[in-house]
């Protein structure tokens, strides 16, 4: 997508995630593999995770969803030893992490909590800095680090560097939270409920920064939700667990959604599994749409003459000088102007590429133009993406079959080995196993570039006067 000087339209294109730099210096993902990995708080009870092996693809993001006290936060606390396993083997890379010393693994695994865990009478910038000062990092290394991270997070550094946590919003410090997490570039990061204390805004924000982190570091990400529509937008591929960490299916969203394993996963899907597919596409990989931009101050004539020369679109993006959005005005209001107002409209809706287009249909229904505006890194203006584009969506996903790739190893009480043989029983508990589990565990942890010559431009940007 490119914003021309000529026309000040942004042009679309089919978006794709790209892989880290080799200058970055960013250290990519490593593997995790669990294996008959059971933890027993008491000899009497039940244990709070029963015999899971488990593999977890380098560079993905995987996510562990199930109901209250079914083990996904105790099996997720083992990886980093916060909770000691009580048998079995947990390797990152080549590595095995119970012969490592648990302060030096705890610092080379990042570990996001919800609200951000923050100390408080730490400044922003310290508290980013905390686990590389702990590594003895110089104070020039530290600074550097903590620049690329806040520029990361897409908050200013000037601005946030030296405020406390009290001072923040609360996605604000959540924020902060993800970047103390990679501040010493670990090459994994796991997530407890990251996103489960803020409102339902705020936390689509903050889901799709996260996306936009991942898509530009490829970390290995493991994140315990209770959610499912947000371990359906995040996660690579998902584990359902029932109680015991009984691992019920463990494979990508979209087998998930096309063959759940059996009726528990099936009401956990719950309704409107079909809708839900809209879940699984980005807008990154959608057309957008180009739109007629300008800058605070322009004449509103010389606006109104390039809206007309682009077709007739009946709205304008006034945009700053970082190309931020700050309006959406319809060409009625553009005509009673003499220049253009650099007031930012506090209404104004605006989905990131990282989005889904279930967040971006969302968005369109509460808009007068009928669209939405698609934002980037830095919430930089893209384009527009409108009801056709997620009707053609819909019309495609009727005529995709997810790909059988037999994936990793996710079950409980089997050898890795055995899931070769049958690559279809992957993830899924013993039937038995799911139906006799019927208590908690004893003491377990609670548009495009160029369009066809008769190709109509969609009502939300040309034609018509309606008012917005």
């Amino acid at each position: 997508m490119s914003h021309t000087e000529e026309n000040k339209t942004v042009e679309g294109h089919v978006g794709a995630s790209s892989a880290p730099s080799p200058d970055s210096g960013d250290q990519a993902g490593r593997a995790i593999l669990l294996e008959h990995i059971t933890k027993q708080y008491s000899r009497k009870g039940l244990p709070a995770v029963d015999d899971i092996t488990m593999e977890i693809p380098s560079g993905e993001l995987v996510t562990f969803v199930g109901p209250s006290g079914c083990g996904k936060t105790t099996t997720l606390k083992m990886i980093n030893r916060l909770i000691e396993p009580t048998s079995g083997r947990i390797t990152i890379g080549d590595r095995d992490v119970m012969a490592m010393n648990a302060d030096k693994l705890r610092r080379e695994i990042g570990y996001v909590i919800q609200g951000g865990g923050l100390l408080p009478h730490m400044t922003v910038g310290a508290n980013i800095a905390l686990v590389p000062k702990m590594l003895h990092w110089d104070k020039e290394r530290i600074d550097e680090r903590v620049e690329e991270l806040m520029d990361l997070i897409a908050l200013d550094s000037d601005t946030y560097k030296d405020r406390y946590p009290r001072e923040l919003s609360g996605g604000q410090q959540q924020r902060i939270g993800v970047a103390r997490a990679l501040a010493a570039d670990p090459p994994v990061l796991l997530m407890d409920e990251p996103f489960g204390a803020v409102d339902p805004l705020t936390r689509q924000g903050l889901q799709d920064s996260l996306l936009e982190i991942q898509a530009s570091l490829h970390k290995t990400i493991v994140l315990v939700t209770h959610d499912f529509d947000e371990a359906l937008k995040l996660g690579d591929r998902i584990a359902i667990m029932s109680e015991g960490a009984h691992v019920v299916q463990y494979d990508t969203p979209e087998r998930l959604l096309a063959a759940p394993a059996n009726d528990f996963v099936e009401g956990f899907i719950g309704g409107g599994a079909g809708l839900k597919q809209l879940t699984l596409n980005r807008v990154t990989d959608a057309e957008l749409w180009p739109a007629v931009t300008c800058s605070p101050g322009e004449d509103a004539r010389e606006v109104l003459g390039r809206m007309k020369e682009a077709g007739g679109h009946k709205h304008v993006v006034v945009v700053d000088e970082r190309n931020r959005p700050l309006s959406w005005p319809s060409r009625q209001k553009v005509e009673r102007m003499d220049t253009i107002p650099g007031t930012k409209d506090p209404g104004l809706a605006t989905v990131s590429e990282e989005s889904s287009l279930t967040d971006a249909l969302n968005s369109m229904l509460v808009s007068n133009a009928g669209a939405a505006l698609i934002t980037g890194r830095r919430r930089t203006f893209k384009g527009v993406i409108t009801v056709e584009v997620v009707m053609d969506a819909i019309s495609r996903l009727r005529t995709v079959e997810p790909e059988e790739d037999g994936g990793p190893v996710g079950g409980n009480g089997e050898d890795p080995e055995h899931y070769d043989e049958d690559p279809g029983s992957i993830g899924e508990a013993p039937t038995s196993e799911i139906e006799d589990d019927d208590s908690a565990a004893d003491g377990s942890a609670a548009a495009a570039s160029e369009n066809d010559s008769d190709a109509q431009v969609p009502s939300a940007l040309s034609g018509g006067d309606d008012e917005q």
